[in-house]
């Protein structure tokens, strides 16, 4: 398949495309920087493959959850493409993407996969791999770190390790993101079963309503939460 996959939901701007088995990727830094450099990054990358937009079979981006802005980057240039070559859109979870890059990079096949939401806080989901696909155990939850389930004998797998490692269950730690090759991974199996849409259908996946928090939210999670060590 040719394919095109990008995501800023984290501080990281991925991008990746293969043309068959060619497989080419890049990454830069990621924030505010993102939605000046992705649309340039994209057009280089397909130029490297040889392909134009119109040559794709669908353009794959990270969903969620994640940042606002980078989530309403990612998804607002996949239409914005998608629209314009008339290509199906595939939204893929992020943590997804994490847990497949956690595969990728250290084997794990049971793991729960974490991003940093700020504000003492992860987004979490475990995810379970079954040979050929992933197998998510539960709802993605936003949580502070202390709170988040792992069961045991299950790694943990994200960026959220140098921000609230002493806060976390303990278990084998992988660092991974929702990195581009690992959406490109996944889209196969995740097209075969339907689950592309339309440009317009494509929509960001918001865990937190809200990203301020009162004075007084702000004094209850200090209260809550453990003495740092």
């Amino acid at each position: 398949m040719n394919l095109l996959a990008l995501d800023t939901s984290t501080e990281v701007m991925a991008i990746a495309v293969c043309r068959g088995d060619l497989v080419l990727q890049h990454q830069a830094p990621g924030g505010a920087q993102a939605s000046a450099a992705l649309i340039p990054a994209i057009g280089q990358l397909l130029a490297q493959a040889g392909l134009e937009l119109r040559g794709l079979d669908a353009i794959v981006f990270g969903r969620g959850p994640g940042s606002f802005t980078g989530l309403r980057t990612a998804c607002a240039v996949a239409q914005g493409l998608a629209f314009g070559a008339q290509l199906p859109v595939l939204p893929v979870d992020t943590l997804l993407a994490v847990a497949e890059d956690a595969r990728a990079r250290a084997g794990a096949t049971r793991l729960v996969a974490m991003l940093d939401a700020r504000m003492d806080q992860v987004y979490a989901a475990a995810y379970e791999w079954s040979g050929d696909q992933w197998q998510r155990h539960g709802d993605i939850v936003l949580q502070a770190p202390q709170q988040v389930a792992v069961p045991p004998g299950w790694a943990l797998a994200g960026n959220v390790f140098a921000a609230y490692g002493p806060r976390l269950p303990a278990g084998e730690r992988i660092e991974a993101l929702p990195a581009a090759g690992a959406l490109l991974r996944l889209a196969p199996a995740l097209l075969a079963a339907g689950q592309a849409v339309p440009a317009a259908a494509a929509l960001p996946l918001y865990i937190r309503d809200s990203v301020a928090q009162t004075t007084a939210e702000r004094a209850a999670a200090r209260a809550a939460a453990p003495p740092r060590p």
